[in-house]
């Protein structure tokens, strides 16, 4: 992060701060579990068995769980942006064809008459690089110890719960075996990822279509408990909400002032970043949640969430109890994680992860 946008970001949590403790005063009483909710949408969601495993590398690659934690790790040390930047890496990847790396092809140069790939389109365009380069080196440091046997499909799901548990958050145990895809499909990308607006019923689907529920949906968004997200995401809802030319009347008012001071209305804000979680940004907990109830959502789609009688018992339940939270998300992101799996011909296992196997 570069020292202006950081003074921005610094600026915003310092608006806000007050408000945000004035906010949580009272804490959400918990309600009954999920489960109600997570069957509810069971019948959608991916077959449990999905021929992954705990110990798929036993014999070939034991300590593969290691050796990307040391790479993860000392990563984050130096540069803590790189963990929410790997977390969205692994949902963009699930998301578009299933859990295959094919997010972590690289572009082939820009000749004239280059194929596209998945990191081309729109919605990926703002990928952070350091998400990129950290898969890289993780999977460089695996290859140096077991070359040619894991995938870099499961370096990414490996990289993304060290950095769930380096922000404070749980860990959990990763199933292995994912191929890596033989081809990056762009034309998938359009519709399969939720967008900033998205509505509940425009979520609901995207997720349906992946075999999660609503219990998923708002499990997993919880991940943005850390992490940034461009002005471009919420000018929308700060300056014209609607084409009523006013902010969503939704969002507390302070919170509208403060992004403002980030993000002007043109000009100046393609590259400034806001904090999803305006409380504690660097910290993997539940306070994304609380922040719904209080108008503090950045998102319209995160805000979304509160507002809908289908997934606010849900966000209630999260925000009064962290451990509820932290079973929920591990639960989703196995569930996530184990999206069209490639299995034997159908993938391969990359030796670099921007680069088939046969253009390696």
């Amino acid at each position: 992060m570069d020292c202006s946008r950081g003074i921005r970001v610094t600026l915003l949590l310092l608006l806000v701060a007050s408000l945000v403790v004035a906010s949580r005063a009272r804490e959400a009483q918990p309600l009954p579990p999920l489960e109600s909710a997570a069957a509810a949408g069971s019948n959608r969601r991916a077959p449990e068995r999905h021929g992954l495993s705990l110990d798929f590398y036993a014999k070939t690659c034991p300590a593969v769980d290691q050796i990307v934690a040391n790479v993860t790790a000392a990563r984050y040390r130096d540069l803590p942006a790189a963990g929410p930047a790997v977390l969205r890496l692994f949902h963009h990847d699930c998301f578009v064809e299933g859990c295959d790396a094919s997010i972590l092809i690289a572009p082939t140069g820009g000749a004239a008459g280059a194929s596209k790939v998945e990191r081309d389109m729109e919605e990926n365009r703002n990928l952070p690089q350091e998400g990129f380069d950290t898969v890289e080196m993780a999977k460089a440091a695996v290859e140096s110890k077991c070359p040619g046997v894991v995938s870099c499909a499961d370096v990414l799901a490996l990289a993304a719960r060290d950095y769930v548990q380096l922000a404070g958050g749980p860990y959990y145990p990763v199933k292995k075996g994912r191929k890596d895809s033989k081809v990056s499909l762009p034309g998938k990308v359009h519709g399969s990822l939720p967008r900033a607006n998205s509505t509940v019923d425009e979520l609901l689907r995207v997720f349906a279509g992946k075999g999660l529920g609503a219990a998923d949906l708002v499990a997993l968004s919880g991940a943005h408990t850390v992490g940034f997200a461009h002005c471009v995401h919420v000018l929308g809802r700060i300056y014209d909400f609607r084409g009523t030319r006013r902010p969503d009347p939704l969002m507390d008012a302070r919170l509208v002032k403060a992004l403002r001071m980030s993000c002007p209305s043109s000009g100046g804000s393609a590259r400034v970043v806001v904090p999803f979680d305006v409380s504690t940004p660097f910290q993997f907990d539940h306070a994304y949640y609380a922040n719904l109830q209080a108008r503090l959502g950045l998102l319209g789609s995160d805000q979304a969430l509160f507002l809908d009688d289908r997934t606010r018992p849900m966000v209630e339940e999260l925000a009064g109890n962290k451990t509820r939270f932290f079973q929920a998300f591990v639960a989703s992101m196995d569930r996530m994680g184990s999206i069209r799996i490639k299995k034997g011909k159908k993938g391969e296992v990359r030796k670099v992860c921007s680069q088939h196997l046969l253009a390696a």
